[in-house]
C-alpha cells in the first residue's frame, strides 16, 4: 500500500480551517464581480481570462448562492498548492521530514491563507504554476520527457485564468537555456506542451485584439499605483516575516551551482521581481514561483536541524510556524469580529478584510434612494455604479433596480435602454467628471456600514438623477474606465 505523504495532512488541515471560516463576514467585490463576468460567458474581459468568472458563476448557481460553496474551490486549491510543495520537495530530493517542514511553511503563509479564503485569479495562478513547476521538475530530475507535454496542459489550463503564468513559463525557459539543461526543452514533448500552452493563451488573445486590448489600460491603470515601494517588503511576508531566514536559505540553496535543473526556478524567480518592478506591477504577482522556493527551504531547514542543537533548533522552527500561523489567520482570515476589525488595525494591515464587509447595507441604501422616487417611476430606475464591486452587489441582490457601470468587464456589456431612468448614481460625489454626465441629481444618501469600518464603500454618496445628459448611447464612451 502507498504510503501518505505528510504533505496531505497539512493540506487536510488547512482544507478544515478554510471551510471553517469561509463564510463569517461576507462577499468580496472581486467574487461578486466573477459571478456576473460569468454570467455573460466570452472568451476573455478586460482584465482576465475567462476561467475564474465562468467557475464563479457556476457555483454560485450550484450552490444557490451560497458563499461556502463558491469559496470551497479556492480552499481546494490552497490544498492542492501544499500538496504540490510537498511534491516539489520530494523531487529536489528531500526527506519526509522535509515534506512536512515546506508543507507547513507554506500553509501557515499569507499566500496560502489569502488565496484559500478569497476566490480569485491569484488563487489559481499559484495553483497552476506549482503545477508546472513540479510537472518541469519531473521532466528535468527524473529524465521523463512526457512530463513537458504534462507542463505544457497545465499551463495552457493557467492562462485560461491568467497570463501571469506565461510570463513565468517564459522567464524560467529562458533560465534553462542560460544555465542549462537545455535538452528536454528541445524534445517533440516540450513542442506539444508548447502547442497547448498557446492554445490556453488563444481564445483570451484574441478576444483583448478584437476590443482594442483593453487589459493595456487596465495595466497602465496598476502601475499608475506606484507599488514598486512595496515590491520587495511584499516578498518577507507573502509567506511569512518569521520565516524569512528560512526562506533566505531556500533561495540561495536553489541559486547555487549544485542545485541542478532546479537553479532554473531560483533565477527566474529573481527575474520575475526584476520584472514587477521595472513595469509596476503588483508585488504579490511573484508568489507563483514562491512554492518552489518554500520547497527549498524546506530542505534547507531540514539539514540544518540535522547539523545538531536538534531539540533547541526543532523549537525554533516550532516556534516561528506557530507565531506564523495565529498573526497570519487573524491578519488573513475572517476570525476577528467585524466590530473589532477597524480598531484592531487588521483592517489597515489587511484591507482585503474589511472589503468583505458592508455589501447588504450598501444594497439598503439603493434601495432607500429608490424610495425617495415617485411610486410611478420607482419602476423605470436604474442603477449607474462607479464600480464593478457595487453593480454587481446590487445585480445580485433582490427588489433592486437593474445595474449597470463603466468599469472593467462592465464596459462590453450593453448599457440601458435608451429610455431607461430615472438614475441612482452610486460611489459618485455631486459635480465630479461622472456626474456632469446625469441631470437634475440630487444627494439621496450615504453609504453606512454600521461598524464604522474604513473600506471602499464606506460614507459612498448616493444621488439621484433625472437621467444622461443626453441619449445612453451618446454618454456611454466617457463613462468607461479600467483599473
Amino acid at each position: 500500500m502507498r504510503r501518505v505523504r505528510p504533505e496531505w495532512f497539512v493540506a487536510a488541515a488547512l482544507l478544515v480551517l478554510l471551510v471553517l471560516t469561509s463564510s463569517r463576514y461576507g462577499w468580496h467585490r472581486d467574487e461578486l464581480y466573477f459571478v456576473v463576468a460569468g454570467r455573460h460567458p466570452a472568451w476573455g474581459y478586460p482584465d482576465q481570462p475567462l476561467l475564474t468568472p465562468l467557475l464563479s458563476a457556476g457555483l454560485f448557481r450550484l450552490g444557490g448562492g451560497s458563499l461556502v460553496v463558491l469559496r470551497l474551490a479556492s480552499a481546494l486549491a490552497a490544498a492542492a498548492t501544499v500538496v504540490l510543495v510537498g511534491v516539489i520537495v520530494g523531487l529536489l530530493g528531500g526527506s519526509d521530514r522535509a515534506r512536512l517542514l515546506a508543507s507547513s511553511m507554506w500553509a501557515v503563509g499569507v499566500a496560502a491563507l489569502l488565496t484559500g479564503h478569497l476566490v480569485s485569479t491569484a488563487t489559481f495562478e499559484v495553483l497552476f504554476t506549482a503545477g508546472v513547476t513540479a510537472c518541469l521538475l519531473k521532466a528535468l530530475v527524473g529524465g521523463r520527457p512526457g512530463w513537458m507535454l504534462a507542463a505544457g496542459a497545465v499551463l495552457g489550463a493557467g492562462l485560461l485564468n491568467k497570463l501571469l503564468i506565461g510570463v513565468v513559463a517564459v522567464l524560467i525557459c529562458a533560465a534553462l537555456l542560460m544555465l542549462g539543461p537545455r535538452r528536454p526543452l528541445l524534445t517533440w514533448q516540450a513542442l506539444a506542451g508548447g502547442m497547448l500552452a498557446v492554445l490556453g493563451a488563444l481564445p483570451y488573445l484574441a478576444w483583448q485584439v478584437v476590443h482594442g486590448w483593453p487589459q493595456s489600460a487596465v495595466a497602465e491603470s496598476i502601475a499608475g499605483e506606484d507599488n514598486r515601494i512595496a515590491v520587495i517588503p511584499i516578498q518577507l511576508v507573502l509567506v511569512s516575516i518569521f520565516l524569512a531566514p528560512f526562506l533566505g536559505a531556500g533561495l540561495v540553496r536553489l541559486l547555487r551551482r549544485d542545485a541542478g535543473p532546479a537553479r532554473a526556478f531560483g533565477y527566474a524567480y529573481l527575474a520575475l521581481l526584476a520584472l514587477v518592478l521595472v513595469t509596476g506591477g503588483k508585488g504579490y504577482y511573484s508568489a507563483g514561483l514562491l512554492p518552489v522556493i518554500v520547497a527549498a527551504a524546506g530542505i534547507s531547514t531540514d539539514n540544518w536541524l540535522a547539523r545538531g542543537r536538534r531539540w533547541l533548533r526543532t523549537a525554533l522552527v516550532s516556534a516561528a510556524l506557530g507565531v506564523s500561523l495565529v498573526l497570519n489567520a487573524i491578519n488573513g482570515l475572517p476570525i476577528t469580529p467585524v466590530a473589532d476589525l477597524e480598531q484592531s488595525g487588521i483592517n489597515e494591515l489587511n484591507p482585503e478584510a474589511g472589503e468583505q464587509v458592508g455589501w447588504p447595507e450598501f444594497r439598503d441604501a439603493v434601495r432607500a434612494a429608490v424610495r425617495t422616487l415617485p411610486p410611478d417611476q420607482q419602476g423605470r430606475a436604474v442603477v449607474f455604479a462607479s464600480n464593478y464591486g457595487e453593480a454587481s452587489a446590487v445585480r445580485l441582490g433582490r427588489g433592486l433596480p437593474p445595474a449597470y457601470s463603466g468599469h472593467n468587464g462592465y464596459a462590453f456589456w450593453p448599457p440601458p435602454a435608451s429610455a431607461a431612468g430615472p438614475v441612482i448614481l452610486t460611489g459618485f460625489a455631486p459635480g465630479d467628471p461622472t456626474s456632469r454626465h446625469f441631470t437634475g441629481c440630487q444627494v439621496a444618501g450615504r453609504v453606512d456600514n454600521g461598524y464604522g469600518l474604513n473600506n471602499d464603500e464606506q460614507g459612498a454618496i448616493l444621488q439621484v438623477c433625472t437621467g444622461p445628459a443626453g441619449t445612453w448611447a451618446a454618454v456611454w464612451p466617457a463613462l468607461i474606465h479600467y483599473d
